[in-house]
C-alpha cells in the first residue's frame, strides 16, 4: 500500500498523492539545488584542470581525474533508478547529496592527481543520482501534462552551472590562496554550503509513499552491468591516447561486450527484481526514446566540446569569456523549454517537439561547421542560440514521453535508463569529436601551409598533434605560422560538427517512431496509490469469493 504525506504547515493537496503548485515549487527547490551541484561541479572542475594539474604536478595524469568522475556516475545512474523504485526516492536522494558532499570535501584535501581521482570517483557516485532521481521525483509529483510547467526551472539550471562555472572556476583557480587554503580546492569546498542546503530543504520537505514491500537486490546483474559499461568508457575516454586498436583498448571492449552479453540472460531470470528489467524494451516509445537520447547526447556533448575549443583556441578567448559567450546557447535552451513546456499542457501533445529538435539542432551543426578563423563573434553567438533552441525542444520531451509511457511503478527504471543512454551517448561523442579533431589537425595545417606558400620547413615541428598538446605556444609564433595553424584549428573542428550533424540524421528519423501516448493527468504517485487501492480491492473479493 502507498499513502500520501503532507508536511505539516502545509495546505492539504489536491487528492492522493498531489500536490499543489506552490508545494511542488518547495520541493523543487531542493531538488534543482542537487542537481546544481552536479552541473555545476562539471563544468566548475573542468575550466580549473589545467591550474590543478600544474599545482599537482601531474598534468599527464588529468585525464583520469575527469574519467574517474564519468565512469561512476553512469554506472551508479541505472542503479539509484531501480533501487529508488523498489525503496523509495527519498533515502538515495539524500545519499547521493550526501555522498557527493563528502566526495567534494575529499577533493579539497588531495595532494596528487590519483588522488583527487579516487576522490572524484566518490563525488560521481552521488552524481549518478542527483540528475535522475530530481526528474523522477518530479514524475512521482507531477503529472506528465502539467510536467512540462516545470521545464525551464530545470534547463535554467543547466544554464546558470554552464555560466557561472567556468566563471568561478577561473577566479578560484587564479587566486594562490583564499582563507590561508589554496584557491583551486575551493571549487569544491564551494559544494559544501550548496550540499547542506539541499539536504536540509529536501528533508524537511520532501515527503513521498514508503515502500514496504519485500525485494531482492540484483548484485550480480550490477556486477556485470559495470563490468560492462566500465571498459567501454574507458576506452571510449582514452582510445585516442592508447590506440584504438592496441591490444589494451581491443581487450577492454573484449571485457565490456562480454559482460553485457551475459547481463541480457541474468536480467531475463531476475525478471521483475531486474537492475533494468527487460520487459520495458517490449514498450516501443522506451526503446525509441533511449535510443534518440544516445545520439542526441552524442550530438550534444561532442558539438559542446568543440565550441569552447573554438572559442579559447581559434578566437583567442579565456575561458572565462568563453564561458560567458555561451549565454546564447542556454537562452536558447530555456526559451524552448518553456515554450514547449506550455503548450504540452495545453494540448497534451509533445511528439512534434523532438522531431522539431533534431532538425534544429541539425541544422545548427551545419551552421556551426563554416565557422572560420574570421567568423564575427555575433554570428557563432546566433548559431549557439539556434543550437540551444534544439536541445530545449528535445531534452526533457524525451524525459517526459518515456516516464508517460511506462507505469508509475517504474518511473525510476524509466528516468535513469534515458539519463544513462543519454550520459552513455555523450561520452562517446566526446570520444569521436577530438578522435576526428586531432586526427586531422596536422593534415590541415599542413594544407593551409601549401595554400599560404609557407615552406615546409616553418612546420617542421608540426610532425603530429602531440606538439599542440600545450595550445599556448600558438601565441607565441610568426603572425603567418600562427594564422595557418588557427585555420587547421578551424577546419578540423568544422569537420567535428558535420560528424555530429550526420548522427543527428537518424535521430530524427526515430523521433517520427515516438508513438505520442496522450499524457496522463495524474501524478505518479497519484496513479500508484489508485492502483494500489484497485488491487487492495481486487485481493478482497479474492478472499470473499474464496471463502464462499
Amino acid at each position: 500500500m502507498t499513502a500520501s504525506t503532507t508536511s505539516p504547515g502545509q495546505p492539504e493537496a489536491a487528492g492522493p498523492g498531489s500536490l499543489t503548485h506552490r508545494q511542488v515549487l518547495v520541493v523543487l527547490s531542493g531538488l534543482l539545488l542537487g542537481m546544481f551541484l552536479a552541473s555545476l561541479d562539471q563544468t566548475i572542475v573542468s575550466t580549473a584542470m589545467k591550474t590543478i594539474g600544474d599545482r599537482l604536478n601531474g598534468q599527464t595524469a588529468q585525464a583520469w581525474v575527469t574519467t574517474a568522475y564519468l565512469v561512476t556516475s553512469t554506472v551508479s545512474t541505472p542503479l539509484y533508478g531501480k533501487l529508488s523504485d523498489q525503496y523509495g526516492r527519498k533515502p538515495f536522494f539524500l545519499f547521493a547529496i550526501a555522498i557527493f558532499v563528502v566526495g567534494s570535501m575529499l577533493c579539497g584535501t588531495a595532494n596528487s592527481m590519483y588522488t583527487l581521482a579516487g576522490y572524484r570517483a566518490i563525488q560521481g557516485i552521488g552524481a549518478g543520482g542527483l540528475m535522475s532521481l530530481a526528474f523522477a521525483i518530479v514524475g512521482d509529483l507531477v503529472p506528465p501534462r502539467e510536467r512540462g510547467r516545470y521545464q525551464a526551472y530545470f534547463m535554467s539550471v543547466f544554464a546558470v552551472s554552464s555560466v557561472a562555472g567556468p566563471v568561478l572556476g577561473g577566479f578560484f583557480a587564479g587566486q594562490q590562496s583564499i582563507l590561508g587554503i589554496d584557491g583551486w580546492r575551493w571549487i569544491f569546498y564551494i559544494n559544501v554550503p550548496i550540499g547542506v542546503l539541499a539536504l536540509f530543504v529536501v528533508l524537511r520537505n520532501l515527503n513521498l509513499p514508503q515502500r514496504r514491500s519485500a525485494h531482492r537486490i540484483d548484485f550480480l546483474g550490477a556486477g556485470l552491468l559495470t563490468a560492462g559499461v566500465v571498459p567501454l568508457l574507458l576506452v571510449a575516454e582514452k582510445g585516442r591516447e592508447w590506440g584504438w586498436g592496441s591490444g589494451l583498448s581491443l581487450g577492454l571492449i573484449a571485457v565490456g561486450v562480454v559482460a553485457l552479453v551475459l547481463f541480457v540472460p541474468r536480467q531475463a531470470q531476475m525478471g521483475e527484481e531486474a537492475i533494468l528489467p527487460l520487459r520495458v524494451f517490449r514498450n516501443r516509445v522506451f526503446t525509441v526514446s533511449s535510443a534518440v537520447s544516445f545520439l542526441v547526447g552524442a550530438a550534444m556533448f561532442g558539438g559542446l566540446t568543440s565550441l569552447p575549443l573554438y572559442l579559447q583556441i581559434v578566437r583567442g578567448e579565456s575561458p572565462t569569456r568563453a564561458g560567458l559567450q555561451l549565454i546564447p546557447l542556454m537562452v536558447g535552451i530555456i526559451v524552448t523549454s518553456a515554450v514547449s513546456g506550455r503548450i504540452m499542457m495545453k494540448t497534451g501533445r509533445y511528439k512534434i517537439f523532438p522531431i522539431l529538435g533534431t532538425a534544429v539542432m541539425f541544422a545548427s551543426m551545419l551552421m556551426f561547421s563554416t565557422l572560420s578563423v574570421d567568423t564575427p563573434l555575433w554570428q557563432t553567438m546566433t548559431f549557439m542560440a539556434v543550437m540551444g533552441g534544439g536541445l530545449g525542444l528535445s531534452m526533457q520531451t524525451l524525459v517526459i514521453s518515456v516516464q508517460n509511457a511506462l507505469p508509475p511503478r517504474d518511473m525510476g527504471v524509466a528516468t535513469s535508463s534515458v539519463t544513462f543512454f543519454r550520459s552513455m551517448g555523450g561520452t562517446f561523442g566526446v570520444a569521436i569529436a577530438l578522435a576526428i579533431l586531432f586526427g586531422s589537425l596536422i593534415g590541415n595545417i599542413r594544407d593551409r601551409a601549401v595554400q599560404a606558400n609557407l615552406p615546409a620547413a616553418v612546420l617542421a615541428k608540426f610532425q603530429n598533434a602531440t606538439a599542440l598538446n600545450d595550445t599556448s605556444v600558438i601565441g607565441t609564433l610568426p603572425p603567418a605560422v600562427r594564422r595557418v595553424v588557427l585555420e587547421g584549428f578551424a577546419d578540423s573542428m568544422d569537420t567535428v560538427f558535420l560528424t555530429v550533424a550526420v548522427l543527428l540524421i537518424p535521430a530524427f528519423v526515430l523521433t517520427f517512431f515516438i508513438k505520442e501516448v496522450p499524457l496522463r493527468a495524474q501524478s505518479g504517485i497519484a496513479a500508484a496509490h489508485e492502483d494500489a487501492t484497485s488491487e487492495a480491492k481486487l485481493d478482497t473479493v479474492k478472499t470473499e469469493t474464496a471463502v464462499l
